[in-house]
């Protein structure tokens, strides 16, 4: 290993120490579950934004989106990417104020807890629990994935062993500190991911010798089809990838940021500074795959043996480390970017999944009694199981960030948007429309993804699995609270409360 790479680890390491003592520092203030799965409802606008939004972006913005850039031209991330801007700003206009009102008045703390007490229903905040549980693994195991890719690459150490590396610290702080914990790390990983970006951009253009050879690069691309920079697709492909933005809808890492707000009043500032980071973020990210293009086809990487495009910024950083001691810092700071990227994710998934089986499945749906001491116990205990059972998922080395983390995105947004659009703004929404339309939006997205898509591969039904299954069961929802008896003057009386306050 020679003395630019131990530089970068050690860049890295201290990193991976300070988010190890932000978990100690929060994990004296967890007395309650309130506590460990929603701060006790103190988060400032600042780290509401960003936490929010870091724990967003996983992985895939500094590995799936460039990667996907790189690989066949900016198209399906440039619509992507303009889907997912347009959703974080509708998220945060119309739920998320809302939201944590509503929440707020019925005592919820967990998004199966909203539901259940929203609709009263049983049924609801098990099958919530159990669709947190079954797409929060995958997406964990995408964000595993990514960091032993990370180290692999580096370090010349085995993928399993650096994926197993990379899921201990990430369980450790989670677990210790709880929600404040991966609030407050997911802010500053949120720095690092910017730095990181920045430093590729102004680093890959001087290499390949300006923003005009890049651009004449990507224009004369002939290997990708319709070329590098177009953006041309049909009009329903574009629907299908703009439907990104509903997923936000149903994200329940992303709304606990939402109901863990200190007051609803700091919430516009938090939409602003939230959205301009998306927006900024994901751009830069999208460019540096056209950046990408020219350092590979320039031969500036090097031989590099079993090229993934989704580590173009590993490649990078690899090369940038021997340009002297500032830029070993950098390439340090780019790796420790990507981390942060995966683990602001991570950590926050562990929590949703994690208080959805202490606190609802085993607590509220089967009535176990246990006491806070315990309580708290269980939910860490639940982190590492759940992070265990995605570290096995995670052991194929050659998955797809990207891929991995859209279905999981489909899963959660068709299964809980419509839910959640239905409960905050029509009063004659129930709980039969709640529970069928949650069923139906989950089982269309298996359907779609594994049945339709593939039986109809090449045609207009190749779509985006989330597009179907959100309409789906929003119509649903609609039809059968029709059909069904109107929601209980309780019910009613407490939504007028909320919507009039």
């Amino acid at each position: 290993m020679t003395g630019s790479t131990i530089g970068m680890l050690v860049v890295i390491v201290a990193y991976l120490v300070l988010m190890l003592a932000i978990g100690y520092r929060y994990s004296k203030g967890n007395k309650t579950a309130g506590d460990f799965y929603l701060g006790g409802r103190k988060l400032g606008p600042f780290v509401s934004a960003m936490s929010a939004e870091a724990s967003d972006m996983s992985s895939w913005l500094l590995m799936g989106l460039p990667g996907l850039a790189l690989a066949a031209g900016i198209a399906e991330p440039f619509w992507t990417a303009l889907g997912l801007g347009v959703g974080t700003y509708l998220n945060w206009l119309i739920v998320a104020k809302k939201l944590r009102r509503y929440s707020y008045e019925i005592d919820a703390i967990t998004v199966p807890d909203f539901f259940a007490n929203r609709f009263k229903s049983k049924a609801i905040v098990g099958i919530a629990a159990v669709v947190i549980v079954v797409f929060f693994i995958p997406y964990t195991a995408s964000g595993f994935s990514a960091c032993g890719k990370l180290f692999s690459e580096l370090f010349g150490i085995g993928y399993i062993p650096a994926m197993i590396i990379s899921a201990i610290v990430i369980v450790a702080y989670t677990s210790l500190g709880g929600f404040l914990a991966a609030s407050t790390t997911d802010f500053i990983q949120s720095i690092f991911m910017s730095i990181a970006l920045i430093i590729v951009v102004f680093f890959g253009i001087s290499v390949v010798g300006g923003l005009d050879v890049v651009m004449d690069n990507a224009r004369n691309a002939v290997d990708i089809p319709n070329g590098m920079l177009s953006i041309s697709y049909g009009k329903l492909k574009i629907a299908s990838l703009l439907a990104w933005g509903l997923g936000y809808f149903g994200m329940p890492h992303i709304l606990l940021r939402f109901m863990a707000a200190k007051d609803e009043k700091q919430i516009p500032m938090s939409r602003r500074i939230g959205t301009i980071w998306v927006f900024i973020s994901m751009a830069v990210a999208v460019f540096i795959g056209v950046i990408g293009y020219s350092l590979v086809n320039g031969g500036y990487l090097g031989e590099i043996a079993n090229f993934d495009s989704e580590r173009i910024l590993v490649y990078v950083a690899n090369i940038l480390k021997d340009y002297g001691f500032f830029a070993m810092i950098a390439a340090g700071i780019i790796l420790s970017g990507i981390f942060a990227c995966t683990m602001s994710t991570a950590d926050s998934q562990l929590l949703a999944a994690s208080s959805s089986v202490s606190e609802n499945i085993l607590k509220d749906f089967f009535g176990v009694k246990i006491s806070e001491k315990a309580t708290m116990i269980t939910a860490r205990l639940t982190v590492i199981v759940i992070a265990l059972i995605a570290m096995i998922f995670a052991s194929d080395e050659n998955s797809s960030v990207f891929r991995i983390v859209s279905f999981a995105w489909a899963g959660f947004g068709a299964t809980f948007g419509p839910v959640m659009l239905a409960a905050l703004f029509w009063r004659r929404a129930n709980k039969y429309g709640a529970l069928w339309g949650m069923i139906v939006g989950g089982v269309m997205v298996f359907v779609w993804k594994f049945i339709i898509a593939v039986k109809f591969a090449g045609t207009i039904l190749e779509i985006y699995e989330l597009l179907p299954a959100f309409i789906a069961g929003g119509i649903v929802l609609i039809v059968v609270s029709l059909l069904t008896p109107a929601p209980e003057k309780e019910i009613t009386d407490v939504f007028d409360k909320v919507k009039n306050a």
